[in-house]
């Protein structure tokens, strides 16, 4: 099982990233999934949820009305729609199931926000 985030890069504050998450080892439907995310000296953080059943999503409230989670089951795919960012928003990007699993956290994608 993997799961892969990647779309990660430097945005000025303001701007729009979106990552994805590619899924392998199973289908994306068969679990909930969410994002996460770890920026530098502190621990990491639920950022986003999507269900397994009937697509219900959950914020954090840091994110909540910035960023959209979704997902496309014909390619095994999560996405992270990242709209005005800031500078807090700066950190690496991991996507997991939910509830997560220790051996399914991948490499992550580096995010950082910065004039």
């Amino acid at each position: 099982v993997q799961l892969q985030a990647s779309g990660g890069g430097s945005v000025q504050p303001g701007g729009s990233l979106r990552l994805s998450c590619a899924i392998s080892g199973f289908t994306s439907g068969a679990h909930a999934i969410g994002w996460f995310r770890q920026a530098p000296g502190k621990e990491r953080e639920g950022v986003s949820y999507i269900s397994s059943s009937d697509g219900t999503t959950l914020y954090s409230n840091s994110v909540k009305g910035r960023f959209t989670i979704s997902r496309d089951n014909a390619k095994n795919t999560v996405y992270l729609q990242m709209n005005s960012l800031k500078p807090e928003d700066t950190a690496v990007y991991y996507c997991n199931t939910v509830p997560f699993r220790n051996d399914y956290w991948g490499q992550g994608t580096q995010v950082t926000v910065s004039s």
